[in-house]
């Protein structure tokens, strides 16, 4: 059991990036929050998650267009879009750059592209 917590990525999922939501009913989710914008239309709904390999995978093929998801294990993160995935170190900044290019190009701005972790537990 314990192997197996140590194998799974966390992550945070904007419910809104995802044609079906469902698929949370299916994941370990371990928080949950909304977003305090005045206008309900506005706010977004947070899941943090635990999650596999597999797991971000399937999340991957439910996300909207100009969306993405990252998750994390330690300092080992991976970003996934709807048609692709990248994979770099945390701490190796340059690493970072296919995935913020492939983001900008989706039309995600730049500042939404910073992919925060949080402390490994």
């Amino acid at each position: 059991m314990i192997d197996q917590i140590k194998s799974l990525y966390q992550g945070a999922i904007i419910g809104e990036s995802l044609s079906d939501e469902r698929i949370l009913n299916s994941l370990d989710l371990t928080s949950f929050t909304v977003t305090e914008e005045e206008d309900p239309a506005e706010r977004w709904h947070i899941y943090k998650v635990l999650v596999t390999r597999e797991d971000i995978k399937r999340l991957a093929q439910n996300i909207k267009p100009g969306w993405y998801m990252h998750f994390w294990l330690g300092r080992e993160v991976i970003v996934a879009f709807a048609s692709q995935q990248f994979e770099f170190n945390y701490d190796n900044k340059k690493s970072w750059q296919p995935a913020i290019d492939y983001g900008l190009s989706m039309g995600i701005p730049l500042e939404q592209l910073d992919f925060p972790i949080d402390k490994q537990k």
